[in-house]
C-alpha cells in the first residue's frame, strides 16, 4: 500500500497553475448519497510524479484496501473537486484504471468500481507467474549481500507487521520485497509489468488477510525464497516463488465465498491456469 504524501498548500493541474487548497471534510460526498474517503493527504503538487499519476495510486489503494467497494460511482467532477485540479489529470487517472481492470464505464450509470473477476485474477497470476519465476532465476545468479541484508530487513518488517497484525504494513513490506528481487538484476520494468497485470490480484490479496492466507505462511514462503537467493540457488528460488504466487488460488475461493458482492459470477478458461 502507498504510504501518503505530504500534503503541501496547493496542487497543480495539468497546465501546471497552483489552485488553492481548501479545508475538506473527511468522507467527501458523491453521486448517491455515499461517501468517497478522504484521500486528498495522497497528493502532493511537489512530489516527482505527476497530480495524473498520484490520483491514479490514490484511488487505485483505496479501490484495492476496500475503501472503495465494488459499485461505488466515481466522477470526473467530484473527484476534481476533491484534489482541487481540472478534469484532465482525473480523466487520465480513469482511464488507467479502466486499464487496470479496476473501474468500468456502464451506459447510463457512469464510471464505477469493478467487482472482482475471478478468472482475471488466474490470469494475472499465471502471467505474474512467469515474470517473477524468471527475475528471481536470474536473482539468485546476481544478487549482491548489500542487496540480500536489504530482503532480510525487509523480512524482519514483515514479522514485525505481523506481530502487531498491522496487515497495511506488511503488504507494503510485501510490495517492497518483491519490487526488490526485480531491482537486484536492475530490471524494474519486469516489476512495472507485474503492477500493471495484479490489480485484481491484490484486492483479492487484501481480503484474504489474515484469515484465510496468514501472515505467518506468507513470511515462512518469503524466507524460502530469501534463503535460495543467499544460497544462490536459481532451481530453488524458482520453485520457492512459485509455490508463493499459487498461494493466492488457495485463497481466492474462500475469498469469494465470504464476500461475493464483490466478485463477478466465474468464467472458468478452458485451459486451466491453475493446474
Amino acid at each position: 500500500m502507498k504510504m501518503p504524501v505530504r500534503t503541501a498548500p496547493g496542487l497543480t493541474d495539468d497546465a501546471g497553475a497552483v489552485a488553492p487548497r481548501r479545508r475538506r471534510r473527511v468522507g467527501h460526498a458523491i453521486a448517491g448519497g455515499s461517501a468517497l474517503p478522504d484521500l486528498t493527504a495522497q497528493v502532493s503538487h511537489d512530489a516527482r510524479e505527476s497530480i495524473s499519476q498520484q490520483i491514479f495510486r490514490a484511488l487505485r489503494d483505496a479501490i484495492y484496501t476496500g475503501q472503495l467497494t465494488p459499485g461505488t460511482p466515481l466522477s470526473e467532477k467530484e473527484i476534481s473537486g476533491m484534489f482541487s485540479v481540472s478534469r484532465q489529470p482525473v480523466r487520465e487517472a480513469f482511464i488507467k484504471l479502466v486499464e487496470a481492470g479496476v473501474l468500468q464505464v456502464l451506459p447510463q450509470r457512469g464510471t464505477l468500481v469493478k467487482k472482482i473477476s475471478p478468472r482475471e485474477v488466474r490470469e494475472g497470476r499465471f502471467i505474474r507467474e512467469a515474470i517473477e519465476a524468471a527475475v528471481v532465476r536470474k536473482a539468485a545468479g546476481y544478487i549482491t549481500d548489500a542487496q540480500l541484508r536489504g530482503l532480510a530487513d525487509n523480512l524482519r518488517g514483515q514479522k514485525a507487521a505481523a506481530r502487531s497484525n498491522d496487515t497495511a504494513a506488511f503488504l507494503a513490506l510485501d510490495e517492497a520485497f518483491h519490487r526488490g528481487i526485480a531491482q537486484a538484476i536492475d530490471c524494474t520494468a519486469a516489476w512495472d509489468k507485474i503492477q500493471d497485470l495484479k490489480a485484481q490480484m491484490d484486492r483479492v490479496r487484501y481480503l484474504s488477510l489474515p484469515d484465510v492466507s496468514p501472515l505467518d505462511l506468507l513470511i515462512r514462503q518469503h524466507a524460502r525464497i530469501l534463503a535460495a537467493l543467499k544460497a544462490h540457488d536459481p532451481a530453488d528460488a524458482e520453485a520457492a516463488m512459485r509455490t508463493h504466487l499459487r498461494e493466492i488460488l488457495v485463497s481466492l475461493g474462500p475469498v469469494a465465498a465470504r464476500n461475493p458482492a464483490w466478485f463477478d459470477a466465474d468464467e472458468p478458461e478452458s485451459v486451466p491456469l491453475s493446474a
